[in-house]
């Protein structure tokens, strides 16, 4: 599975691990992708969402119908 946020887009940041001694080699900086099960009530069924916390707290504002529109929007499929 992809460390991406379906809602926000959220993905890996890349950069350095740098030792004590200086020796610098990569890494990642994961999103914290979480999956959550809504109930999308216009389809009378469940979708699972892979969502970063900040996706999170934007669903819990604006609403999964809106969500899952945003998230339609962006081409991914629900």
């Amino acid at each position: 599975m992809s460390a991406h946020c379906m809602l926000t887009g959220a993905q890996p940041g890349f950069g350095n691990r740098i030792s004590r001694s200086h020796r610098r080699t990569s890494r990642r900086f994961d999103p914290n992708i979480q999956s959550r099960r809504y109930w999308l009530p216009s389809e009378n069924r469940h979708v699972r969402l892979r969502l970063s916390t900040k996706g999170i707290r934007t669903v819990d504002a604006i609403g999964v119908e809106a969500a899952v529109t945003r998230i339609r929007a962006r081409g991914v499929r629900v």
